[in-house]
């Protein structure tokens, strides 16, 4: 009877340690688990993004970072040939559509009109519709985006907010810079050439241009902290919302 007490007691003993040191264990894992996610969480991401590039992209997404390359290059290779005609050629716009016009319709005109000598069926032309629920889903995204930007601009012209107001002019003034360098349409060229190759450089060095960014925006935000309390401050800020409704 003794030796079974002892071994019962022994038993539980045992029983007690592997359940703490299980428990223990299972612990360190949730605390290992726990850190690695607080780590991952703390990894900067450029502009505060949270999805992966071709998530923030959207529909564009396999375009600009070349998932089809021959789309992509296609793509490419008609918007580089229509910035050569417009811009190297100095070929006008009406010019070069009352030209497609006149082609087009002269080889189908011709093409239906010689069909019934050769024996052959006439071109099948297809009948273009523009649909009803994409114009106005079209129209009513386009309403809201400019609602917006005038809200944004409404908001700046108040005095609430300085920091905006400073972004917003310097934007402008870039682009005013630019537009004083070349015309719309080479403008409108080296944003298309941005989009095709800053994405795809991104997402293929994205752990290096964000360490980059981290370290820049450190330094910016310290720069601005002084800038706004030497001078920033000591602008006196319209009324506040509060204010105007007392």
């Amino acid at each position: 009877m003794a030796e079974r007490k002892e071994e019962s007691v022994m038993d539980k003993i045992t029983e007690k340690f592997h359940g703490g040191s299980s428990s223990s264990s299972s612990s360190d894992d949730e605390g290992r688990s726990g850190s690695s996610s607080s780590v991952k969480a703390k990894i900067y991401r450029l502009f505060g993004r949270e999805k992966p590039v071709h998530s923030v992209l959207g529909g564009a997404a396999d375009l600009f970072l070349w998932r089809n390359k021959k789309i992509s290059g296609g793509v490419l290779a008609g918007a580089t040939a229509i910035w050569l005609l417009f811009e190297v050629l100095e070929y006008h716009l009406l010019t070069l559509l009352c030209h497609g016009f006149i082609l087009t319709l002269g080889i189908l005109f011709l093409w239906s009109n010689a069909s019934a000598f050769v024996n052959k069926c006439p071109p099948n032309i297809p009948e273009v519709k523009i649909p009803e629920d994409l114009a106005v889903n079209v129209a009513r995204s386009l309403r809201y985006e400019i609602n917006r930007g005038f809200a944004s601009l409404r908001a700046i012209g108040q005095g609430r907010d300085l920091k905006k107001f400073l972004i917003v002019v310097a934007g402008l003034w870039i682009l005013s810079f630019l537009g004083s360098c070349c015309n719309f349409l080479t403008l409108f060229y080296i944003v298309f050439m941005v989009l095709y190759t800053v994405p795809v450089l991104y997402e293929k060095y994205e752990d290096k241009i964000d360490a980059f960014g981290e370290k820049a925006m450190v330094e910016l935000k310290k720069y601005y902290a002084i800038f706004d309390e030497k001078c920033l401050s000591k602008i006196p800020k319209g009324p506040s919302k509060d204010k105007k409704q007392h």
